[in-house]
């Protein structure tokens, strides 16, 4: 695909980059439910609509820029809220609301797997190299987002993880570097350290979904 232009990448991207964004998200919304919050759905947040989901910029701009730069492609949506004071049991119930994003995103491109498989039985089928496209793209964003998610840095939600998971004072430490984690991660991203951080994790997903697959 490095030879197609924006709009052809677009169109193979699309579909893939929003339900990737906007699964993540209701996944996190369906378990703060599960596990005591209903803020997401009493701010009608509780939905697999694209629509209620999508942000200006991390969902569309920063995408589609992605895409013409030739750098990782990610992105975000407007986070659904939870409170996390409506939890059963706050600091370890957070663990699972944060995990419950990245998971979704590890579900899809095992769904975007059995895609790319099918799409390799479709043989001569005009159907066969889109669909082929689209699913090597499905998997790419939602193993990237997987692992961009995981990293342990607040907001993310594998600072949110690692918070539920340590000692109250450790936890408390960590959780104030949340007002400047979205400083140091554009940080990462322009120095190319986060390239070089979530490489060999993007590989050994890659390799884990090979053997399932």
């Amino acid at each position: 695909m490095e030879d197609w232009n924006i709009i052809q990448k677009i169109a193979i991207y699309a579909i893939p980059v929003l339900f990737a964004i906007t699964v993540h998200e209701a996944s996190h919304g369906y378990a703060a439910k599960h596990f005591g919050d209903r803020t997401a759905e009493m701010e009608g947040r509780l939905s697999l609509n694209p629509l209620r989901h999508i942000d200006l910029f991390g969902t569309i701009i920063v995408p589609a820029l992605a895409l013409l730069l030739g750098g990782f492609l990610f992105g975000w949506a407007k986070p659904v809220p939870v409170d996390f004071r409506n939890l059963r049991s706050p600091k370890r119930d957070m663990m699972w609301v944060a995990a419950a994003g990245p998971a979704s995103n590890l579900a899809m491109a095992f769904f975007w797997g059995l895609m790319l498989n099918l799409a390799h039985g479709l043989d001569g089928n005009s159907f066969q190299m889109p669909m082929a496209y689209m699913a090597q793209a499905g998997i790419q964003i939602n193993v990237v987002l997987m692992v961009l998610n995981l990293l342990p840095l607040p907001p993310l939600d594998g600072g949110r993880i690692l918070v539920s998971l340590l000692p109250n004072r450790a936890a408390y430490t960590v959780s104030r570097i949340e007002p400047y984690g979205m400083f140091i991660l554009i940080a990462l991203i322009f120095t190319g350290v986060l390239t070089k951080i979530m490489l060999p994790f993007i590989a050994l997903t890659y390799g884990l979904l090979g053997l399932i697959l």
